[in-house]
Protein backbone atom coordinates (compact mmCIF):
# COMPACT_ATOMS: atom_id res chain seq x y z
CA UNK A 1 0.00 0.00 0.00
CA UNK A 2 1.24 3.08 -1.05
CA UNK A 3 0.92 6.00 1.12
CA UNK A 4 0.41 9.53 -0.01
CA UNK A 5 1.81 12.42 2.53
CA UNK A 6 2.72 15.40 0.92
CA UNK A 7 -0.27 17.14 2.99
CA UNK A 8 1.23 15.77 6.26
CA UNK A 9 4.98 17.04 5.01
CA UNK A 10 3.51 20.53 3.86
CA UNK A 11 1.33 21.55 7.03
CA UNK A 12 -1.67 20.82 4.63
CA UNK A 13 -3.18 18.68 7.13
CA UNK A 14 -2.25 17.66 10.39
CA UNK A 15 -2.96 13.98 10.54
CA UNK A 16 -3.55 11.18 8.13
CA UNK A 17 -5.75 8.32 9.59
CA UNK A 18 -4.83 4.85 8.42
CA UNK A 19 -6.92 1.33 8.58
CA UNK A 20 -5.57 -1.21 6.09
CA UNK A 21 -4.84 -4.85 5.99
CA UNK A 22 -1.60 -5.73 4.17
CA UNK A 23 -1.66 -9.22 2.62
CA UNK A 24 2.06 -11.08 3.81
CA UNK A 25 0.93 -14.36 2.95
CA UNK A 26 3.88 -15.22 0.60
CA UNK A 27 6.35 -13.74 3.17
CA UNK A 28 8.78 -16.73 4.36
CA UNK A 29 10.20 -16.58 7.82
CA UNK A 30 12.22 -19.65 9.34
CA UNK A 31 10.65 -22.16 6.67
CA UNK A 32 7.37 -20.99 7.25
CA UNK A 33 4.64 -18.94 6.45
CA UNK A 34 2.94 -17.32 9.60
CA UNK A 35 1.37 -14.71 8.11
CA UNK A 36 -1.86 -16.78 6.30
CA UNK A 37 -3.98 -13.96 7.44
CA UNK A 38 -4.20 -10.24 6.73
CA UNK A 39 -2.11 -8.30 8.56
CA UNK A 40 -4.54 -5.36 9.69
CA UNK A 41 -2.53 -1.95 10.26
CA UNK A 42 -4.54 0.85 12.74
CA UNK A 43 -3.08 4.00 13.06
CA UNK A 44 -2.17 7.62 11.93
CA UNK A 45 1.09 9.72 10.34
CA UNK A 46 1.38 13.28 12.29
CA UNK A 47 3.03 16.09 12.17
CA UNK A 48 3.53 17.98 15.23
CA UNK A 49 6.48 20.83 15.97
CA UNK A 50 7.94 19.99 12.38
CA UNK A 51 8.12 16.46 13.01
CA UNK A 52 6.02 13.73 10.83
CA UNK A 53 5.55 10.36 12.97
CA UNK A 54 3.91 7.25 12.18
CA UNK A 55 2.34 5.65 15.02
CA UNK A 56 0.28 2.56 14.77
CA UNK A 57 -0.57 -0.90 15.48
CA UNK A 58 -0.36 -4.25 13.06
CA UNK A 59 -2.79 -6.54 14.28
CA UNK A 60 -2.40 -10.62 13.39
CA UNK A 61 -2.65 -13.92 13.86
CA UNK A 62 0.69 -15.52 13.81
CA UNK A 63 0.99 -19.32 12.65
CA UNK A 64 3.96 -21.67 13.08
CA UNK A 65 5.14 -25.20 14.26
CA UNK A 66 6.56 -25.66 17.61
CA UNK A 67 10.21 -25.90 17.90
CA UNK A 68 9.99 -28.62 20.04
CA UNK A 69 7.15 -31.17 19.04
CA UNK A 70 6.08 -29.62 15.75
CA UNK A 71 2.69 -28.86 16.70
CA UNK A 72 0.67 -26.33 14.69
CA UNK A 73 1.20 -23.12 16.82
CA UNK A 74 -1.44 -19.60 16.20
CA UNK A 75 -0.93 -16.26 18.05
CA UNK A 76 -3.00 -13.39 17.82
CA UNK A 77 -0.47 -11.03 18.25
CA UNK A 78 -0.79 -6.92 18.40
CA UNK A 79 2.79 -5.29 17.24
CA UNK A 80 3.43 -1.20 17.80
CA UNK A 81 4.88 0.00 14.84
CA UNK A 82 6.43 3.57 15.35
CA UNK A 83 9.07 5.72 13.25
CA UNK A 84 9.95 9.31 12.26
CA UNK A 85 9.24 9.95 8.56
CA UNK A 86 11.89 12.14 6.16
CA UNK A 87 12.09 13.32 3.34
CA UNK A 88 15.71 13.97 3.21
CA UNK A 89 18.63 12.96 5.51
CA UNK A 90 22.02 13.79 5.12
CA UNK A 91 23.69 10.41 7.06
CA UNK A 92 22.76 6.61 5.74
CA UNK A 93 23.85 5.66 9.13
CA UNK A 94 20.77 7.40 10.60
CA UNK A 95 18.36 4.52 11.07
CA UNK A 96 16.61 5.31 13.28
CA UNK A 97 14.97 7.89 10.50
CA UNK A 98 12.76 5.94 7.80
CA UNK A 99 13.27 8.21 4.04
CA UNK A 100 9.81 9.03 2.55
CA UNK A 101 11.20 9.61 -1.58
CA UNK A 102 8.85 11.85 -2.96
CA UNK A 103 6.45 11.82 0.11
CA UNK A 104 5.39 8.37 -0.98
CA UNK A 105 5.19 5.55 1.92
CA UNK A 106 5.17 2.13 0.90
CA UNK A 107 3.66 1.34 3.91
CA UNK A 108 4.18 -2.81 3.01
CA UNK A 109 7.63 -2.38 3.08
CA UNK A 110 8.01 -0.85 6.72
CA UNK A 111 5.35 -3.47 7.69
CA UNK A 112 7.61 -5.99 6.92
CA UNK A 113 10.32 -5.02 8.88
CA UNK A 114 8.92 -4.21 12.13
CA UNK A 115 6.32 -7.79 11.60
CA UNK A 116 10.05 -9.76 10.95
CA UNK A 117 11.49 -7.77 14.17
CA UNK A 118 9.04 -8.38 16.29
CA UNK A 119 8.16 -11.79 16.14
CA UNK A 120 9.34 -14.66 18.43
CA UNK A 121 12.34 -16.33 17.33
CA UNK A 122 11.81 -19.24 19.36
CA UNK A 123 8.26 -20.65 18.73
CA UNK A 124 6.29 -23.31 21.30
CA UNK A 125 3.52 -24.65 21.73
CA UNK A 126 3.60 -24.10 25.51
CA UNK A 127 6.64 -23.27 27.71
CA UNK A 128 6.60 -27.13 29.30
CA UNK A 129 7.02 -28.76 25.79
CA UNK A 130 9.39 -32.01 26.38
CA UNK A 131 9.20 -32.35 22.49
CA UNK A 132 9.91 -35.36 20.38
CA UNK A 133 11.73 -38.67 21.74
CA UNK A 134 14.94 -38.34 19.69
CA UNK A 135 14.82 -42.61 19.25
CA UNK A 136 11.10 -43.42 18.63
CA UNK A 137 10.24 -39.66 17.20
CA UNK A 138 7.06 -39.99 19.36
CA UNK A 139 5.32 -36.47 21.21
CA UNK A 140 6.37 -36.82 24.80
CA UNK A 141 3.75 -34.10 25.41
CA UNK A 142 0.94 -36.88 24.37
CA UNK A 143 2.17 -40.05 24.93
CA UNK A 144 4.76 -42.14 26.53
CA UNK A 145 7.48 -44.01 25.30
CA UNK A 146 9.70 -47.26 26.27
CA UNK A 147 13.05 -46.32 24.67
CA UNK A 148 16.30 -46.28 27.45
CA UNK A 149 16.99 -42.69 28.81
CA UNK A 150 20.06 -43.73 29.33
CA UNK A 151 21.58 -44.98 26.21
CA UNK A 152 24.61 -43.00 25.46
CA UNK A 153 25.69 -41.38 21.97
CA UNK A 154 28.36 -43.23 20.71
CA UNK A 155 30.67 -40.02 20.53
CA UNK A 156 30.42 -39.77 24.52
CA UNK A 157 31.27 -43.54 25.10
CA UNK A 158 34.64 -42.27 26.01
CA UNK A 159 33.51 -39.90 28.33
CA UNK A 160 31.62 -43.14 30.31
CA UNK A 161 34.74 -44.79 30.18
CA UNK A 162 36.96 -42.26 31.71
CA UNK A 163 33.75 -42.47 34.37
CA UNK A 164 33.97 -45.59 35.20
CA UNK A 165 37.96 -45.82 35.38
CA UNK A 166 37.63 -43.05 37.72
CA UNK A 167 35.27 -45.22 40.22
CA UNK A 168 37.65 -47.86 40.27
Amino acid sequence: MLLDLKQVFLGEKKSLPMDCALDFSQLEYQGNYPFIDPVRVQGEVSAESGIVKLKATAHFVYQCACDRCLDAVSRQMNIPIEHVLVTSHNSDDDTELKLVKHFKLVLDDLVREDLIISVPSKNLCRDDCRGLCPNCGINLNTQSCACQSDKIDSRFKILEQLKQSDLQ
